[in-house]
């Protein structure tokens, strides 16, 4: 039987975070019988795999390179025509799933994506990140660039499909997308649909150089092209 809208998770070695964010997904307020999730897992060697096995429909291995590639991997096996992606670090609001559906539903809309909000209570954290969804929130009404980061994004299946799905690039392929649905309908921003974003990597890279990094690939994807340097991505295939 179809969903209303099936939620890839692609995972490398995230035994520590991955059920966290599977049990904030499982107790959604959209009905557990309208959502599958599929975890894409690019070959972990730990725990991750048996821990999604607990809590997801489809657990399955990589064929695709990149963490495009691993989303692409799990469109391909949803049964739903909405999708929702997000990543195994990330901690989802109980109305996540609604919200997704009910922007997904209005005329013409084929993207919606919202800000994110650190998981770490920390000062500098809620600053760089509150900047950076004003930022987000302006270039989305302004049309100038839509950041429909690959944690916090949703999309019809169909259109999807037809734009070729997400590139194979390092980094950037979450940004790229909304470039090419853009000509198959309406993209838009919903300031509620928050996701609570884990700050690991960002600290772990260092702050200054990851936004650095970040507004290159940005450019990267505006420009159609491979982003130089790779933004803290998970080892994939």
């Amino acid at each position: 039987m179809n969903k209303r809208i099936s939620v890839i998770i692609p995972t490398y070695n995230e035994e520590r975070y991955v059920e966290r964010c599977l049990k904030s997904l499982v107790n959604q307020t959209l009905s557990r019988a309208e959502f599958e999730l599929i975890v894409v897992d690019g070959g972990s060697t730990d725990r991750t795999v048996e821990i999604a096995q607990d809590y997801a429909d489809i657990v399955m291995q990589q064929k695709s390179k990149g963490v495009g590639g691993a989303r692409n991997d799990g469109v391909d096996a949803a049964s739903a025509e909405l999708i929702a992606t997000t990543d195994a670090d990330i901690i989802l609001p109980g109305d996540w799933l609604a919200r997704i559906c009910a922007n997904l539903a209005r005329e013409g809309v084929v993207v919606a994506y919202g800000p994110i909000k650190p998981i770490e209570d920390k000062f500098k954290y809620l600053f760089l990140i509150g900047m950076f969804n004003k930022l987000m929130h302006v270039f989305a009404i302004l049309r100038v660039f839509y950041f429909t980061i690959g944690s916090n994004t949703a999309f019809r299946r169909r259109a999807f499909l037809q734009v070729g799905g997400y590139s194979d690039m390092p980094a950037g392929d979450d940004y790229g997308i909304a470039l090419k649905l853009k000509r198959k309908g309406r993209i838009i921003y919903d300031p509620y649909l928050h996701v609570w974003f884990s700050m690991r990597r960002m600290e772990k890279f260092g702050i200054l150089r990851a936004l650095y990094v970040w507004i290159l690939n940005i450019v990267s994807a505006k420009r159609g092209k491979r982003p130089k340097v790779n933004y803290m991505q998970q080892t994939y295939k």
